[in-house]
């Protein structure tokens, strides 16, 4: 019983095996030559092309030049299979065009606490350049901004602020200023080695290397190497061409020399035990001394710990910078509040005003270092000085819940990764879209649906991070009537639909983006349908082209030729502006 099972698995197995070698048995070639021959044989030319699709005249000398057909008759003569596959050049063409980008990934920044949340980040990058792109461009925007806001504080400590504040982009950053904790981190003369302490540990760089370097150098060469190859022999494979799927992954090249650029602090062992580290080291103003801050609680005045107060989002706990869409607004939020304090801490200085009420300000030797006496009171004193509530946590703030200009930023760094995105798909687009028979079809439809979905998974996760942001500031407010936290409540619920959603829609656009790279160097679109665009020239005016030996292809020429500067100038604009705004960055 056993072997009659196991004989009818073989049988169907082997049948299965000769019906997928009917389906790819088209030789579309050679269809087409015994069509044109029977023609000529007839002298009826219904159903024959020419190069630009218009009917050949019953004529055998017009018959013979005729270098196509229209879709209905490729059907009825070769039928609706696939192309037969050419091993070696799907072969040729992954490791071409698509081999180098998936090795260059693991150059990308991960550092998460978990290796899921790695993975996801590499899934979100390939599923949605537009979101990589927009978080790193909102990182720059950020590092830029804050560092120009503590221009004009003349404080002490206040340049190792900015330098903590930039690198814990990456990170759940939590002000708060219960127990006078951050006013007191602020003044107290006591904190000044806890600010260097903890900016020389997470001052730490994880830059160039000989492997991120030869890799973007492999990839890049490839790529040069690979086009000049196709540009070379347009005629010799040309449904099957990766340039369309070498151009659509240009991207990567600049988001991986932007991250190296950058040198994002995302390693989240190293900046909890840096954290952990200096937080020895605080301390906190009461009304009976200066005691150390780990003493009085668990809470500290500047926190990356989410266990003691939860995150607007659960991805602004992953430290993979891709998720610095999520943090981007709470952490400008955070940030101004910090430079707030030592704006007003530096402001009452330059007025030679102490902290302790009633005191006279002390200048030794008329030198611009504040004196540790000046700098010395109680809770009410130090509060007062940054002018700083008592119980000021973030959450129950009075302040507006959006930092100063972080739209404008949102907004610029939109525009530039939409730039970057749509510039790669457009060349692959422009690539396919030009290539005979020239039009929409299945390949160029491919891309246009990989643009559109990584654009879609963008806006679905960037607006559930406003929203989380937003509800996350009024949720603990209880004086709110019952209609407005029935919203609150159904908006938090919109933002968490907008996050799975995205996520999942940008892990079938990264499997898409592989899959429709493999399909087009295995020729499976190759077939009647996709090779006479009958997407956007229809059935009736449908045809495809096939004898290409001696046809006039400078229409395709000029069509890569200009993919390929559309996607380069884009790339390299990208690079160059990005590599002038992180210069502005002080380290």
């Amino acid at each position: 019983m056993q072997l009659m099972r196991d004989t009818m698995k073989t049988r169907l197995f082997f049948l299965l095996l000769t019906s997928l070698k009917g389906a790819y048995a088209v030789n579309f070639t050679d269809c087409f030559i015994n069509f044109r021959n029977n023609a000529n044989q007839t002298l009826n030319a219904f159903g024959l092309v020419n190069a630009t699709g218009g009917n050949v005249a019953n004529s055998s000398s017009e018959i013979l030049t005729a270098v196509g057909f229209t879709y209905d008759a490729c059907l009825s003569q070769c039928g609706s299979g696939t192309q037969k596959p050419n091993w070696a050049n799907i072969s040729q063409q992954f490791s071409a065009w698509l081999l180098p980008y998936l090795a260059l990934i693991s150059h990308l920044p991960f550092g998460a606490r978990h290796r899921v949340d790695n993975l996801m980040s590499a899934i979100l990058t390939i599923g949605s350049p537009l979101l990589v792109g927009y978080s790193m461009i909102l990182t720059i925007l950020n590092a830029r901004w804050i560092s120009r806001r503590f221009e004009n504080v003349s404080f002490p400590n206040a340049k190792h602020a900015v330098r903590i504040l930039i690198s814990l982009q990456q990170t759940p950053l939590k002000i708060t200023n219960e127990d006078s904790l951050l006013s007191s981190l602020i003044v107290l003369p006591e904190n000044d080695d806890w600010w260097p302490k903890i900016a020389d540990s997470l001052d730490y760089t994880l830059t160039w290397s000989i492997a991120s370097a030869t890799s973007i150098a492999w990839v890049t060469v490839t790529y040069v190497l690979a086009f000049i190859g196709s540009i070379s022999d347009v005629s010799g494979n040309l449904n099957s061409s990766g340039q369309g799927a070498g151009s659509i992954w240009l991207w990567l090249i600049p988001i991986v020399i932007g991250w190296l650029q950058l040198s994002p602090k995302c390693d989240h062992v190293r900046i909890k035990r840096a954290m952990d580290n200096a937080d020895a080291m605080a301390f906190v103003a009461t009304y009976h001394g200066v005691i150390k801050a780990s003493d009085l609680s668990e809470r500290r005045a500047i926190s990356i710990d989410s266990t003691l107060e939860h995150s607007s989002s659960p991805d602004e706990s992953l430290t993979p910078p891709i998720y610095n869409y999520a943090r981007a607004i709470p952490w400008s939020r955070s940030a101004e509040d910090v430079f707030n304090a030592f704006l007003m801490a530096s402001n009452n200085s330059r007025m030679h005003k102490p902290v302790k009420t009633g005191d006279i300000w002390k200048n030794a030797g008329g030198t611009n270092v504040i004196e540790s006496s000046n700098r010395s009171g109680n809770p009410s004193e130090v509060n007062a000085y940054c002018r700083l509530p008592r119980y000021a946590a973030p959450r129950y703030g009075v302040r507006s819940p959006w930092a100063s200009g972080i739209f404008f930023r949102m907004f610029v760094a939109s525009l530039l990764s939409i730039a970057l995105q749509w510039a790669t798909t457009g060349a692959a687009v422009l690539v396919v879209y030009f290539t005979p028979t020239m039009g929409l079809g299945c390949r160029s439809l491919g891309y246009i649906l990989y643009g559109a979905l990584a654009t879609i998974v963008w806006a679905m996760l960037v607006t559930s991070s406003i929203i989380s942001h937003y509800t996350y500031l009024y949720s603990g407010r209880s004086s709110w009537s019952p209609f407005f936290s029935i919203t609150m409540r159904l908006a938090k619920v919109v933002s968490n639909l907008l996050r799975w959603s995205g996520k999942f829609l940008a892990t079938v656009n990264a499997v898409w983006l592989i899959t429709a790279s493999m399909l087009q160097f295995a020729d499976v679109y190759d077939n009647c349908y996709c090779n006479s665009s009958v997407l956007g020239r229809g059935v009736q005016h449908a045809y495809n082209i096939v004898m290409t030996d001696n046809l006039d292809l400078g229409v395709t020429k000029t069509a890569w030729w200009g993919g390929l500067a559309l996607a380069c100038s884009t790339c390299v604009g990208f690079v160059f502006l990005m590599s002038l705004w992180i210069d502005l960055v002080p380290t």
